[in-house]
């Protein structure tokens, strides 16, 4: 008998549909700290994180039936489905934040989390349009080739390419060398 790839769904996916827990679990040990990276990067709040990673799992159990697997593994249509879910999470906090415009304005205390920077390349992540921000988390932050990407997005191989190329130089136009943090060979130079 042999072992399928690590990578490979079929199997556990087949069972998945059949009702049958086991195998979705085994799915869900395989998958989940790669969807909870990707939530990581495009929740507004990393408290937000293991909500959203749970909806995805919920919504993969749920959808079992229109789920595409990639060759062999559910990972890209998780992780599309995680990008999918954290947009609706930000705009759910949006409508959130734009009720509580509407109340009258209490007292504010200090809150130190308010000061909290995530760093340039991740405020530069979010003020991409969001088909280049699919592009840049499938392909650079998680990996997929852009055959992968194409076929989860629906996209044809080479808008998929042009868009990874264009969203490269928005990044790098964005964050500037000179605001990344010196290395410790760059600051012993400094220091002398």
């Amino acid at each position: 008998m042999s072992i399928p790839p690590a990578g490979d769904d079929r199997d556990d996916w087949s069972q998945a549909q059949r009702g049958i827990g086991e195998g979705f679990g085994r799915i869900f040990d395989r998958h989940r700290d790669r969807v909870y990276r990707h939530v990581l990067r495009l929740v507004p709040v990393a408290a937000d994180a293991d909500d959203a990673v749970a909806i995805v799992f919920l919504e993969a159990w749920r959808r079992r039936d229109d789920a595409r697997l990639v060759d062999g593994s559910l990972l890209p249509w998780l992780l599309v489905t995680a990008t999918k879910i954290t947009q609706n999470l930000q705009r759910s906090a949006r409508r959130h934040r734009a009720l509580l415009a509407k109340l009258p304005p209490e007292e504010h205390t200090f809150d130190h989390a308010d000061h909290l920077d995530d760093g340039p390349a991740s405020a530069a992540l979010r003020e991409l349009p969001l088909p280049d921000r699919h592009v840049i988390t499938l392909c650079v932050l998680e990996g997929l080739t852009d055959r992968e990407a194409a076929l989860v997005l629906d996209l044809p191989v080479g808008t998929v390419k042009s868009r990874l190329s264009r969203a490269k130089r928005r990044l790098a136009a964005h964050v500037s060398p000179s605001s990344a943090p010196l290395t410790r060979l760059e600051e012993a130079a400094h220091d002398a």
